[in-house]
């Protein structure tokens, strides 16, 4: 058994996460599957269902990080949200066996499920950190992304079998109770939570501007950014193309999805041994390189089923093989640079930047699936999500090698970090710099180092990486920049 799992607080967290995994997978199969064969929805109606559940994490979650930052339980927050995104869902069955199940009621709940899972979210950013030592960071998230790859297996075969023996709306009791689950093994943990943030001017944009201050976030965010788009216009028609298109059932799409499911708990695996072999920069670049490429097979599938069913297979399998190194080494990272202090806000914001423009995508691909069709629609959203490596590897990302150590930080907030050894930059002799955000709110530069700030914010030549960027994040052990070798971009599924 892995040394976490006999920590019996983090074993709790984790089995929760897990019960819970397997429920969204469950869901992720049938609501759309309810929407399309129980109320004969179209591919605009797909589209504003798919924005339904997406619009939170644009309006809420730069709002729910600042409302978070200053709460002392995060740990309450999650289980009040679980017990009512259980109710909201049970809803739904319930509806349906009274035959009062619209689209307006589909509609309002994912909303309101959606909204609930931004301030879940963002709570356990800082939950996370408050089980996990940071030398522990990669082995958690390989255990918990472990746990994601055997809901992809477990969930969609699940829901497929559930939909095929009951009906969409009644398979979906079966996530209402897994979020009664994951409540239970919250209220038996109680770690030591960091303290919740003072007032100060400024506190609601803190997340925001440190994000936009650092490079490597900055680099990971306009890439997720551009993944979350383009796979949104992907994932909204994807049920819809396989059934009506390609004719395959409710139990054959959850065993597509079930087998091709079998790769993340090879990346998974594989992430901790990928990430001491290549760094954890290089790691993000194959993961994403991986998550997006393989999806070009959907929209070329055709033919026999045995063709088809052999190319949604591979497609599956060698994306979520991506998709889980990608998903560990960027989170680790994150983990890594985000200052307790500012955790919830920089989650919130990196949601609202990210997750924001996936009902734009849902929008996009509604739109375009009736006027271009659905074939068309997804070959623009598997090939779109591969700009994301014009974002990543121009960066300092993939030359990180190993998991930065913030650096102490005043009493005030911090805003943004230190500057990287002087050995992993070339340099010699130069100090750190680190901007912190007074109690007044005023922003105030101070020299942490010798006495020399770091020249910050370029590149010295084409050969080395000698300089951060002005109030970047916790800074993070660099390698010599050579020329870039081939690899991609990460990018995140669902």
């Amino acid at each position: 058994m892995p040394a976490l799992l006999r920590q019996g607080p983090f074993r709790r967290y984790w089995v929760g996460q897990s019960v819970s995994l397997v429920g969204d997978q469950i869901s992720l199969l049938a609501l759309p599957l309810a929407a399309v064969i129980i109320l004969h929805a179209d591919a605009a109606e797909m589209g504003w269902l798919a924005t339904a559940q997406l619009l939170p994490a644009l309006l809420f979650s730069l709002a729910a990080g600042s409302w978070v930052d200053r709460r002392a339980s995060r740990r309450r927050i999650m289980i009040v949200s679980d017990l009512a995104r259980a109710g909201l869902i049970a809803s739904l069955p319930v509806a349906y066996a009274f035959d009062l199940l619209s689209l307006t009621q589909l509609y309002l709940t994912a909303f309101a499920v959606g909204s609930l899972t931004v301030l879940f979210d963002v709570c356990n950013a800082t939950l996370f950190v408050a089980l996990v030592p940071s030398t522990r960071y990669v082995e958690a998230n390989s255990l918990i992304n472990g746990s994601r790859s055997l809901a992809y297996v477990a969930g969609p075969s699940a829901g497929g079998f559930l939909v095929q023996m009951l009906a969409a709306p009644l398979a979906l009791v079966a996530d209402a109770f897994t979020y009664l689950l994951s409540a239970r093994c919250l209220t038996r943990i109680d770690p030591v939570e960091p303290p919740p943030s003072a007032p100060a001017k400024g506190h609601f944009t803190a997340g925001l501007r440190w994000i936009m201050r650092s490079p490597v976030m900055r680099a990971t965010f306009a890439a997720s950014s551009t993944i979350q788009f383009f796979n949104f216009m992907f994932h909204t028609l994807f049920v819809l193309y396989v059934t009506s298109e390609l004719g395959l059932g409710a139990g054959l799409l959850g065993i597509v999805l079930a087998v091709g499911a079998a790769g993340g708990l090879v990346g998974a695996a594989t992430a901790g041994r990928v990430t001491r072999r290549l760094g954890i920069g290089r790691s993000a670049v194959l993961g994403y390189t991986l998550f997006c490429a393989p999806l070009l097979l959907v929209p070329l599938a055709g033919g026999p089923t045995p063709v088809v069913l052999g190319l949604l297979f591979l497609a599956e399998l060698g994306s979520c093989v991506g998709a889980m190194i990608a998903d560990v080494s960027v989170s680790s990272l994150h983990a890594a640079l985000i200052p307790d202090a500012l955790r919830a806000r920089v989650t919130g914001a990196y949601r609202t930047l990210t997750h924001g423009v996936r009902p734009l995508g849902a929008l996009t691909a509604g739109a375009l699936g009736t006027a271009i069709g659905l074939r068309p629609t997804l070959w623009i959203g598997t090939a779109g999500a591969l700009l994301c490596l014009l974002w990543v590897l121009p960066s300092p990302v993939p030359h990180i090698r190993e998991l930065p150590t913030p650096t102490p930080t005043p009493e005030a907030e911090v805003v943004a970090g230190s500057a990287a050894p002087a050995e992993a930059r070339g340099e010699r002799g130069a100090g750190t710099y680190s901007e912190v955000e007074s109690e007044t709110g005023e922003e105030l530069g101070t020299e942490a180092g010798p006495g020399i700030k770091a020249a910050l914010g370029t590149e010295a030549g084409p050969g080395n990486w000698t300089r951060a960027e002005a109030g970047a994040a916790p800074e993070v052990t660099t390698e010599t920049m050579a020329p870039p070798g081939g690899a991609g971009l990460p990018r995140q599924k669902g």
